[in-house]
């Protein structure tokens, strides 16, 4: 089901496809290192060694070659829509996790995290390949309720603004130290 779905999305190609030796750390270092924008303006770009490299939605998704679908009448995609409504967390927690397991709480009843051994085996491989390639995180024990949409919302099949998800993601890590 995850290799039919990454497929379909046609994800395998650029997203999860790298020969070893094909990144330059030292490359990706100083992309990072020259990143940091304290008033995280547009267009998101960043200077590495003479070039200008843009990391906003529509460059990602140009060369990850994943297009943006919005369906008919719509005017943002699936996924966008679904987060928007603030979705049930015990919806959530009974498409992701095994029987009987769910979301954390926080001390005021709402849902704090999933423990990543809570969660059902495809639920765990699309959380793998988030932590590592879409949005990347040094803590991969728990599954923040963000963190859960996004995996429900490519194992719903819904149509997701890749772009969109990687340039945030890189402009929120940028911002911290």
């Amino acid at each position: 089901e995850f290799k039919t779905e990454l497929e379909r999305r046609n994800w395998h190609k650029e997203l999860t496809n790298f020969m070893d030796g094909s990144i330059d750390v030292a490359i990706v270092k100083e992309f990072c290192a020259n990143l940091y924008d304290p008033e995280d303006k547009s267009p998101k770009q960043v200077r590495v060694r003479g070039h200008l490299i843009k990391f906003d939605e529509d460059a990602l998704n140009t060369f990850l070659k994943t297009p943006v679908i919005i369906e008919e009448g719509e005017d943002l995609p699936a996924y966008s829509r679904f987060c928007r409504l603030r979705p049930d967390p015990q919806e959530l927690a009974a498409r992701l996790c095994i029987p009987g397991k769910g979301f954390e709480l926080n001390a005021d009843g709402l849902p704090l995290k999933i423990l990543q051994k809570n969660l059902t085996m495809l639920a765990q491989t699309w959380s793998v390949l988030s932590f590592s390639n879409l949005a990347p995180s040094s803590h991969t024990s728990d599954i923040t309720l963000d963190k859960a949409k996004l995996i429900y919302g490519i194992i719903q099949k819904m149509d997701v603004n890749l772009g969109y998800i990687i340039s945030t993601q890189i402009s929120m890590i940028a911002q911290h130290d």
